[in-house]
């Protein structure tokens, strides 16, 4: 209502949105029900602030603690995996994917260009989906992956160093989203969805038919260890979501545009979408005996896995779902994949261990697999997993996550009068994405749940028209979810995922032979250089190359010459063994910036087009004398 004074709308002191909505499920279905989804409002006050505050307690980390969970946030737009700790949520680092970093100098150095490839020159990237490497269903601590949407990109990052050490363009599509790993026997697979529907060939030369056009999506599995594209499916529909079962033989993906619509109420228009459930174990023998075909100048092979004329091929099968689903999420018992519906206020629950009856078309309907379609709330999302047969999941246009009971949800499908609702909690606002400890292995441990809202008006102090967006800390360790952190963060995480800290193995210091150095060690080695030991300017042409080792508080070089127009390249070896001493190379006026840290070899190249003396330094705290930790570059003007 307006403020009597100012004219303003006010939010009501009273029955306020979401006090309606769950006055509305009395109505729908019963006192009980009703109390269940209301959960802790029930409780005295006095009883759920001293619930709330025994939980915070539980996610205080004290000063010199180390966390229980190792987190990883993708950054959004801004390209990058930031590494957080759980329960304390405090940020640990940020790993450079897609974007240029001026601290690391990722994007900058020749190391980190060599493994960002010809897709160097792009300069954005927008991380959405981060995951980590499996061996038996459980965290194996050795890789993260991570998909670009904007560049179809998918990164793989070494959690050793935690450093992105390959790259992958996938060919014949726009748009990678969805993004999941294979699980069993171990990660085999990085499989990921390419979203937009383009013409084949995408080469202008039917913008003049674009109707009549083949067009299509693809699915797509990349190899975990080359990073080399394995294979991809045509399939009908834009793909959203993804994951795996726990046998290595099934995956399944989300379509929310199976109109095939270029306008959002032609992307509306049908009631019901679909779950496009691939068969690994058939993709591969089709590829096996050739079955397959490349498209414009990639060797990639491509297999369809379109339904044509109503029949459907023997690598997929389209289970109808209910409307523009979004999240898909495979429970950690292995027993059903969780599509969840954004347009319906429904999630469908398709039992696993009938898929093979599904491809062996013993169904009349595809449907037959869905075991049960709860009603949960409106704008339901994504679902995670607690281990103890509960699910948690985001209700955006509510503001909400509702714990539900699955086996209930199941039975209430089946006609019993059961409520499968255990409590609806408020959250600040609009969620996207959920993440509970360890809910993408068999381990889940049902400890904390991270939700990732994608607005936060009134949470934090006022810092412009752009707003951060707001993590927040759910304790789901006992019957009640209960509320115990925000957490303020920058250009839309999207996603995140949890792992256990043992699972997670880092080294101190760089190994001398580390491969990702190998290439400018390789070239050293060609110049006559050791590069623990050797000081030293190579001069080719108009090509300068300049090795120097570095141990705090001097570089081991302070002085080399140039001419104008020269090519530089600086490489550096950080000589000192002490854990947490890195130095940093930045040459003033120049656009140039890396990160060296023990034991780690990087360089740079540049073009030294100022005439005059430029001094470099050291750019990371590394003596009491890191001031003084400098050099001069002397640059002799052009003739």
């Amino acid at each position: 209502m307006k403020d009597k004074k100012t004219g303003v709308e006010q939010e009501q002191t009273g029955l306020n949105r979401r006090g309606f909505l769950s006055a509305a499920a009395f109505t729908g279905a019963g006192l009980a029900a009703g109390a269940a989804a209301l959960g802790s409002s029930f409780m005295t006050p006095e009883a759920w602030a001293s619930a709330v505050k025994e939980s915070q307690n539980r996610a205080v980390v004290d000063p010199g603690e180390l966390d229980d969970y190792y987190g990883f946030w993708s950054g959004g737009q801004s390209g990058e995996v930031r590494v957080f700790g759980v329960p304390s949520m405090r940020e640990l680092m940020r790993i450079p994917v897609f974007n240029t970093c001026s601290a690391t100098g990722w994007g900058l150095t020749n190391e980190s260009r060599a493994i960002l490839g010809e897709s160097a020159k792009y300069l954005n990237g927008d991380t959405h989906h981060p995951h980590l490497s499996m061996t038996d269903g459980k965290y194996d601590g050795k890789y993260l992956f991570i998909n670009d949407k904007a560049n179809s990109r998918v990164a793989r990052i070494r959690l050793d160093v935690m450093k992105t050490d390959k790259i992958t363009t996938v060919p014949n599509v726009q748009a990678i989203h969805g993004l999941r790993l294979q699980k069993v026997p171990h990660t085999k697979y990085v499989f990921c969805n390419a979203e937009f529907i383009i013409p084949h060939p995408n080469d202008g030369s039917n913008l003049d038919n674009l109707d009549s056009a083949e067009k299509y999506t693809m699915f797509n599995a990349i190899d975990a260890e080359t990073m080399e594209v394995a294979w991809q499916v045509i399939v009908d529909g834009n793909l959203d979501n993804v994951d795996a079962d726990y046998t290595g033989k099934y995956v399944a993906a989300t379509c929310y545009n199976s109109e095939g619509a270029t306008d959002l109420a032609g992307m509306m228009r049908n009631e019901r979408d679909w779950v496009v459930i691939f068969n690994v174990e058939r993709i591969e023998a089709a590829i096996k005996a050739n079955k397959f075909i490349n498209l414009a100048d990639s060797k990639v092979p491509v297999v369809d896995g379109r339904k044509k004329d109503g029949k459907n091929s023997p690598l997929t099968r389209y289970v109808p779902v209910p409307k523009n689903p979004h999240g898909l999420n495979t429970s950690p018992d292995g027993k059903y994949f969780i599509a969840n519906g954004k347009l319906s206020p429904t999630c469908s629950i398709i039992q696993l261990d009938k898929l093979d009856d599904l491809f062996d078309d013993k169904f009349k309907d595809e449907r037959e697999v869905i075991v049960g379609e709860p009603e949960l709330g409106l704008g339901p999302l994504h679902t995670t997993f607690d281990g103890r047969g509960n699910a948690y999941t985001t209700l955006f246009i509510d503001s909400q996550v509702v714990k539900w009971n699955i086996a209930d949800a199941i039975r209430a499908y089946d006609g019993e009068d059961v409520n499968y609702i255990r409590q609806k909690l408020d959250v600040q606002y609009q969620p996207g994405h959920n993440h509970s400890s360890l809910t993408e292995t068999s381990e889940a441990d049902g400890k904390w749940l991270v939700v990732l809202s994608k607005f936060s008006k009134d949470r934090f102090l006022p810092v412009g028209p752009l707003h951060p967006e707001n993590d927040q800390l759910i304790d789901i360790s006992g019957d009640e979810m209960k509320l115990v952190h925000d957490g303020p963060t920058f250009a839309e995480p999207h996603d995140c995922i949890m792992a256990r800290r043992d699972q997670i193995n880092t080294l101190k210091v760089w190994k001398r032979d580390d491969p990702f150095f190998a290439g400018t060690v390789e070239r050293a080695k060609n110049d006559g250089i050791v590069l623990e030991r050797d000081n030293k300017v190579i001069r080719e042409g108009n090509k300068v190359r300049v090795y120097m080792t570095s141990a705090a508080p001097s570089f081991g070089m302070t002085e080399f010459k140039v001419n104008q127009g020269d090519e530089v390249t600086v490489t550096i070896t950080n000589i000192d063994m002490i854990e947490d001493l890195s130095h940093g190379f930045c040459m003033v006026n120049h656009g140039v910036s890396m990160e060296i840290s023990p034991q780690q070899t990087s360089s740079i190249t540049f073009t030294a087009d100022k005439p005059g003396v430029h001094w470099y330094y050291c750019t990371w705290f590394c003596h009491a004398l890191h001031m003084e930790m400098v050099g001069r570059m002397f640059v002799t003007p052009k003739k």
